[in-house]
């Protein structure tokens, strides 16, 4: 469950409350009692943003370096033999 400090509480522990979200602990700010806002880390920040991690990093490195990918992996397109082995009786 995550904490939560009113906007003025989270103002005076402001550094405490950032190594909390760097550790991936959200903190709920409140206002009068009432939710208002949410820290979170960075990390999460950039995951919610679209970022999700290795996917998208490699999704993001294929589409940077197409053309070096495409004539790198033509080095392997004969290498596989067309032969279709020996026949079996079944």
């Amino acid at each position: 469950m995550e904490e939560s400090y009113s906007i003025a509480r989270a103002r005076d522990e402001l550094a405490r409350l950032v190594h909390r979200v760097e550790k991936r602990k959200p903190v709920v700010l409140t206002r009068r009692g009432i939710p208002v806002a949410v820290l979170i880390s960075y990390h999460e920040f950039t995951r919610l943003n679209g970022e999700s991690g290795f996917a998208d990093a490699m999704h993001r490195f294929r589409e940077e370096h197409a053309d070096e990918l495409d004539e790198t992996l033509e080095a392997f397109d004969n290498l596989r033999d067309d032969d279709p082995g020996r026949e079996v009786d079944l």
